[in-house]
């Protein structure tokens, strides 16, 4: 990725999302499941927000917590489905 993580529009769009369903700021590189006291759960609804709102598909290896730990991780897994996809 060319652009810093905090620049890039699928960060914003996934701070915001995070903002409006935990009522907290979070920033990039922060832990969201070890210091947020997230859960699993959530990390499903993160699975489900990324696919609609970005148009990706995340199955198979792709569905590891570690994708979804951080803005900054999350934001490399949608690059790197769209790439493979394009």
């Amino acid at each position: 990725m060319t652009a810093p993580v905090k620049d890039d529009p699928v960060a914003h769009a996934l701070v915001a999302f995070l903002k409006t369903k935990t009522r907290s700021d979070w920033p990039v590189d922060r832990d969201l499941f070890a210091e947020g006291g997230l859960t699993s759960l959530f990390a499903m609804e993160l699975v489900v927000y990324l696919e609609k709102t970005f148009d990706v598909t995340i199955a198979g290896p792709d569905l590891q917590l570690a994708n979804f730990r951080t803005v900054e991780s999350m934001v490399a897994l949608v690059h790197r489905l769209r790439a493979v996809d394009a």
